[in-house]
């Protein structure tokens, strides 16, 4: 249902879009949205543990300079009054960047990253911290060291997904209309995909972002392929969060990014190829119904809609995505081992077991690699615009299956498999509810050209207005 009343208990169902609209017309104040935020806050996070710290007071700090803007005349932004939650490996000033580890637990940011100061800029507050994954690497599960588990609000029996699990799972349970977390093998687009919400992937270099921990840069893979990216309960107030981000200018802080229009050039009804089983490895029956399903409304909508063999270079990619990214964390890993804690090692070790590190000369060589990559990506959707998937090849699995044993450790990556893909080629890609299979509910994706995130917006939007909103939810037992 979405919100277009007034101001009610039930504010916490609002659309982004519509908060802001009724802030923006003084029909209700942003300190009355905040206030019902933290009362959703408080009375659901208990149960699902989405939200690991409450910024209350800072928020409704917030919330009054925004009402005593729009008082006195000021454009207060246009999402004004928005809460939003962020991922803990996203800094927020004055608040601990803890990653999830004890490690951090202390380490208080002086100023907000680049993505949180651009939608406090846009009026949106922050509310709260999303939990996460221990420094993202203990597994896909939101479990972190310091903050234990997110539970999904659909069925605590799955996981949430991660790495942006809190973010979510808090968007799906109405504790913010907007979350903000990253992705660069799935983790925004997984948690929407599992908790029934939607979630933006953009393209490398679309927003600027700061991923050092403290003052020390990332190697090259963690530079050029994790992005930072918007959840939310609808397409449009996905597009809203993505104009925000994408802001105008540069950003000193983040040279790689590049400030391209949100918008290009009309390309008419556009050509969509679908792919049901990334590199056929196989996919449960549910997600191949879900892509049919999407496939036969983007048809409707007036798509061009084909099915094709498979996506460009997968084996490839996947290949040389992991050992590029093993390679970088054998290099600290006796350090990062002792961060992650007890447990949180596992993921990790599996997956250097799996896919060893290499020697210099052939980490050279995959840096070439991922051109090759990028260069078919490039050329394949240059014929279609658009390529419909899955986000995940199964049903969302138990809370940790990845961490467990090395089959599960294989099941799951497997079953991210397009997500890992698309994330080395650097494209971006919307992830949208595509209904209910067996009570959960069931995502997938629209990949698009490079700096097209609009095309995949709208094709998103098409799907939505055929499928309806899952959520928000109130947490089952």
């Amino acid at each position: 249902m979405s919100g277009d009343g007034g101001a009610d208990g039930a504010l916490w169902r609002w659309e982004a879009g519509a908060i802001a609209r009724a802030v923006r017309a003084g029909e209700v104040s942003a300190a009355e949205v905040v206030d019902r935020h933290l009362e959703r806050i408080a009375a659901v996070n208990p149960e699902v543990n989405a939200v690991t710290r409450v910024l209350a007071d800072t928020a409704r700090a917030q919330a009054a300079e925004v009402d005593s803007r729009r008082a006195a005349g000021v454009d207060p932004g246009p999402l004004a009054g928005v809460p939003f939650t962020v991922k803990e490996n996203i800094a927020v000033g004055g608040v601990p960047t803890t990653h999830g580890a004890r490690w951090f637990r202390d380490a208080t940011a002086t100023a907000d990253a680049p993505p949180v100061a651009r939608l406090r800029a846009a009026g949106a507050i922050p509310v709260g911290r999303g939990n996460m994954p221990t420094l993202t690497l203990a597994g896909m599960h939101s479990r972190s060291e310091l903050f234990g588990d997110t539970a999904n609000p659909w069925d605590p029996r799955v996981t949430p997904g991660g790495s942006s699990g809190g973010d979510g799972a808090a968007v799906a349970a109405g504790l913010a209309p907007l979350g903000l977390g990253n992705d660069s093998g799935g983790s925004v687009r997984v948690p929407a995909a599992f908790c029934g919400v939607t979630g933006l992937k953009p393209t490398e270099g679309r927003f600027p972002a700061d991923h050092r921990i403290g003052a020390q840069d990332p190697p090259l893979s963690a530079q050029t392929i994790p992005v930072d990216g918007p959840l939310a309960r609808t397409v449009g107030d996905l597009r809203l969060a993505f104009e925000a981000l994408a802001g105008p200018g540069a950003d000193p802080r983040d040279p790689r990014a590049v400030p391209v229009p949100t918008r290009g050039p009309d390309v008419g009804p556009a050509r969509v190829a679908v792919v049901a089983d990334p590199g056929g490895r196989g996919v449960h029956p549910w997600v191949r119904e879900a892509v049919d399903t999407v496939a036969a409304h983007l048809s409707d909508a007036g798509y061009d809609v084909t099915e094709v063999p498979d996506v460009p270079r997968h084996d490839e990619a996947l290949e040389a995505y992991g050992r590029m990214i093993m390679t970088e964390f054998a290099a600290t890993w006796p350090s990062v081992k002792r961060i992650l804690g007890e447990e949180g090692h596992h993921y990790i070790e599996m997956s250097m077991a799996r896919t060893a590190p290499v020697d210099l000369p052939e980490y050279l060589r995959l840096t070439g690699v991922r051109l090759t990559v990028r260069r078919a990506w490039a050329e394949f959707l240059a014929e279609y615009p658009l390529l419909l998937g899955p986000v995940f090849t199964s049903p969302p699995p138990a809370p940790g299956l990845e961490s467990r044993d090395e089959e599960g450790h294989r099941a799951v990556t497997e079953a991210l498999r397009l997500c890992t893909v698309t994330g080395f080629a650097g494209v971006p890609a919307v992830a949208v509810p595509a209904g209910v299979w067996g009570g959960l509910p069931q995502g997938v994706q629209i990949v698009g050209r490079a700096f097209r995130e609009d095309l995949c917006l709208t094709a998103a939007e098409a799907v939505e207005r055929r499928v309806g909103r899952l959520t928000p939810v109130d947490p089952r037992p």
